[in-house]
């Protein structure tokens, strides 16, 4: 029986394997050339720390997303409601204004209608 060895890497002359099509991985590794850094590969035991920071940051973010339209949201409400209560006075001051008695004699005055000067009597009827 033979003596177990590890298998040797071949060495390439700079050409990749290309089979026609397109790898993303290929050309990042390519372009950021980030074998200083990293060695042989990305520390696997790494990756999970770091996507839960990541996940963290992504957290963070859209809470201060969903705060700031909140914000924005109740900035506006509050500037309509006051718009709004503005209305409401200036509807209920004219409402008192046009319920006033002689404010109702001068509306109806056109249609011939009067105001009465003598109080009213009560009608006795005898049986």
């Amino acid at each position: 029986m033979g003596n177990n060895t590890f298998k040797q890497k071949a060495k390439s002359s700079g050409a990749t394997k290309s089979s026609g099509r397109f790898n993303l991985f290929a050309l990042l590794e390519r372009k950021l050339a980030m074998t200083g850094l990293f060695g042989d590969g990305i520390p696997v035991h790494l990756v999970p720390p770091f996507l839960y920071a990541a996940l963290l940051a992504l957290i963070y973010i859209w809470s201060n997303h969903q705060a700031d339209n909140t914000i924005r949201k109740i900035e506006s409400l509050q500037q309509e409601v006051e718009d709004i209560r503005a209305d409401v006075t200036t509807l209920e001051a004219a409402y008192m204004f046009a319920g006033k008695q002689s404010e109702v004699a001068k509306k109806i005055a056109p249609l011939g209608i009067e105001e009465i000067d003598e109080p009213p009597f009560k009608i006795i009827v005898e049986k």
